[in-house]
């Protein structure tokens, strides 16, 4: 077998017992993953192990549960329903240290999956949009297998591999997994502006995908000289960094690169940064380090929530006890402002969900898993204001955990709490 062949051959490296990583995000090497179900009915015990990825999961069809089960380091909607149905499990892990649970032989790595732009001139490929835990996994497969398409994005950084490191590539014509960014809410407009009020000129930020992120973003054509240090990006950046807002120029390190590990957006995005030397792509324990993280002076991180209660324990990867997503960069990026100069670590979400129920909430939810302590936690914003609770009491964190609820839940979550502390 040649290292050029199809899917169907290329495959056949994976055994029965073996674990197969697959690279994440918006790079999901989807032909293979389907080539692979494809042998279902010859295979048994294959660990499919992963980050969120974009498109379709066959392999984590329950009909398929005896070939393959699904290990998600970060439970993306396409296999969300395997832990429930009994064919995937949920590794809880930083994403920082995903990389060092290859290295370290903790998860060994069998077969990589993995996709990428075509060899140039010199037979380097790049991994495009996503580079997470992907090197690691490369660096302790006993074999990687490559999808080769021309429309992935050429990167900097850590995703330059040489063809000579991939025992096989399948050349694809796949169009790269879009996300068209979202029109913001009212109250995520509002949340964006409380956002933005808090970061000043020559501030780094990590900001991810989503409304409230966009919505905060869409408030900062003013500003000056801001950086960027996150673990993913979306369309918003770009009118920033094209306006100079975005520039880079005060960063601690990496300074006048934009650094990230994973992106994901429209085709705009992946033709901006194609062949862009602007954009820096690192893995996960780079970027995601907080130890490096704290070096940006006036970093601020921004992430989201499922729930935080009145003294600010942020339940981010689960709803009760039902795993929902995982644990991911939250802390990584909490703590790296936290320690920054003049950082701020923020948790923004509305104050209520879809449903009218109140995310601030006295106690979380039975089963609740905990991503950032109450020790942890700085600012939390919804579209009723900002609480700060760095260095504040216990009741002096209630108080103002309750002005920014909901006013339809603000009696009710403040009694519920002082009944049971007592």
């Amino acid at each position: 077998m040649g290292k050029y062949v199809t899917a169907a051959e290329a495959v056949k490296v994976v055994k029965s017992g073996d674990r197969v990583y697959l690279q994440a995000a918006a790079a999901a090497p989807t032909v293979l993953a389907n080539a692979l179900t494809a042998r279902a009915e010859e295979l048994r015990d294959v660990e499919v192990c992963h980050l969120h990825t974009e498109g379709e999961a066959r392999y984590a069809a329950p009909e398929y549960a005896a070939s393959f089960h699904v290990n998600s380091f970060f439970i993306g909607c396409n296999v969300r329903h395997t832990l429930s149905a009994g064919n995937g499990s949920y590794t809880p892990v930083f994403l920082s240290e995903l990389p060092l649970l290859f290295r370290k032989n903790v998860v060994p790595i069998d077969v990589a999956f993995i996709h990428v732009s075509p060899p140039d001139l010199h037979g380097y490929c790049s991994l495009g949009v996503s580079v997470e835990a992907t090197v690691a996994a490369i660096e302790n497969a006993k074999i990687v297998v490559a999808q080769v398409n021309p429309n992935m994005p050429r990167t900097f950084g850590d995703g330059i591999i040489h063809v000579s490191k991939i025992d096989y590539l399948v050349e694809v014509a796949t169009e790269i997994y879009t996300q068209v960014p979202l029109q913001s809410t009212p109250e995520e407009n509002t949340i964006g502006k409380y956002i933005a009020s808090l970061i000043d000129d020559r501030s780094t930020l990590q900001m991810g995908i989503g409304s409230i992120p966009n919505a905060a973003l869409r408030q900062l054509t003013n500003h000056k000289d801001l950086g960027l240090h996150t673990e993913m990006f979306s369309d918003g950046i770009i009118d920033l960094i094209e306006k100079d807002v975005i520039n880079c120029n005060y960063k601690g390190i990496f300074q006048g690169r934009v650094l990230a590990t994973f992106l994901i957006g429209s085709q705009r995005l992946y033709t901006f940064v194609n062949d862009n030397p602007f954009i820096e792509m690192k893995e996960a324990s780079i970027v995601n380090d907080s130890a490096r993280i704290r070096k940006n002076p006036k970093m601020v991180a921004v992430n989201s929530a499922i729930e935080v209660d009145l003294t600010g324990q942020v339940c981010a990867d689960s709803i009760g006890s039902r795993m929902y997503s995982g644990v991911g960069g939250q802390m990584d990026f909490i703590r790296g402002a936290s320690l920054s100069q003049g950082g701020k670590a923020i948790i923004a979400l509305p104050s209520i969900t879809k449903k009218g129920e109140s995310r601030i909430v006295p106690f979380l939810k039975q089963g609740a898993g905990v991503v950032t302590t109450r020790a942890h936690i700085h600012y939390v914003i919804t579209e009723y204001g900002i609480a700060d609770l760095y260095g504040k009491t216990l009741k002096q964190r209630a108080a103002a955990m309750v002005k920014i609820a909901h006013p339809n839940h603000r009696e009710f979550i403040e009694k519920a709490y002082y009944a049971l502390i007592q």
